[in-house]
């Protein structure tokens, strides 16, 4: 007999698959921390990647202690601006928006983004904010693409990010000490961590069915088609159920890769920027960070590391490199 046995072909989890609404990746959950009072998440660029040998730091690994070559990512850190504070109050609909407070002096380069008031009192703002009933205090940063080599673009990213750790009146106090001032990586995270990385994924334009959902070929039989979906579904209903793999948008996405090693921080990014630079990319200028394994997106697309959600028993620890790759990529 046929075995009827059928797994479906491709994940619905993330479904459906439509372009991401911004290049910009939105962090949509933080998770709580009891160290110190610190920022929650940073933005980075990604240069591309290479190759390096560390002394394997997983305890349950066959080659654990023993020196392994691994892929590492480089991204490029740049320092933030701390431009404005955002305040919400936890309500029985979830975080609700309690007010804004924005800095004295704002750079130039916002303008390219949003509209800047001639004047404006931070001083007044800070009246208006009852932090008595504050809940939840994220900074509004944003970027420094123009201090980038490898990137054509000098219009800034804006985003969120969350103030974690301490007591309610330690965030409210880090967030006024940091308003209008510059953050570094080392202020977020260091060689050891482990981090959660969220990009927008290369995008593939409108694929076929059997590209984008892996599903098979058909006959050879088949009068029309082999890379068509042999049905779109039953009759009764009489439209095309979300579940049937058909054509349209692959790639593009906004996801979230969990628990990343920062095996390597520095601050001169010639010394692992390989002969001839990144491919598509160039020459790292400002610090780095190096990440082992891959993350989401293509080269020069900004991503967004953040604590780690799901904690893993690896030692928290600045791994052992002996080598990092510096060889020409061009020819890959």
């Amino acid at each position: 007999m046929v075995d009827t046995h059928h797994p479906r072909r491709g994940s619905m989890g993330y479904s459906p698959r439509k372009r991401a609404p911004s290049m910009t990746p939105k962090i949509r959950s933080w998770p709580e921390t009891d160290g110190t009072t610190k920022v929650q998440g940073f933005p980075g660029y990604k240069a591309g990647m290479t190759h390096a040998f560390v002394v394997d730091y997983r305890p349950t690994s066959t080659t654990s202690g023993q020196e392994v070559r691994v892929p590492v990512t480089v991204i490029e850190v740049p320092p933030i601006t701390v431009c404005g504070l955002r305040f919400y109050e936890e309500t029985h609909e979830g975080l609700k928006t309690m007010g804004e407070v924005w800095a004295k002096k704002v750079d130039k380069s916002l303008k390219k983004k949003l509209p800047i008031p001639n004047s404006y009192d931070t001083e007044k703002m800070w009246e208006k904010i009852d932090e008595a009933n504050v809940d939840e205090v994220r900074i509004i940063a944003h970027t420094h693409p123009e201090k980038v080599s490898g990137l054509p673009k000098k219009k800034p990213e804006i985003m969120e990010l969350r103030i974690g750790g301490g007591t309610i009146q330690e965030r409210i106090d880090i967030g006024r000490e940091k308003l209008g001032k510059d953050i570094e990586f080392s202020e977020f995270g260091s060689a050891g961590d482990m981090v959660d990385v969220t990009a927008v994924t290369k995008g593939k334009g409108f694929q076929g069915h059997v590209k984008r959902w892996g599903v098979k070929l058909l006959s050879h039989k088949n009068s029309k088609s082999k890379r068509n979906i042999g049905t779109t579904g039953v009759f009764i209903p009489g439209y095309i159920r979300p579940t049937v793999p058909q054509a349209g948008q692959m790639g593009y996405h906004q996801r979230t890769e969990l628990n990343k090693r920062v095996l390597k921080m520095g601050e001169d990014g010639s010394e692992i920027t390989p002969s001839g630079g990144f491919l598509k990319y160039g020459e790292v200028k400002n610090s780095y960070v190096l990440l082992h394994g891959t993350v989401p997106g293509p080269a020069k697309r900004l991503v967004m590391m953040r604590d780690q959600v799901r904690k893993t028993g690896v030692e928290v620890k600045e791994p052992n490199l002996t080598y990092i790759s510096t060889e020409s990529k061009q020819g890959v």
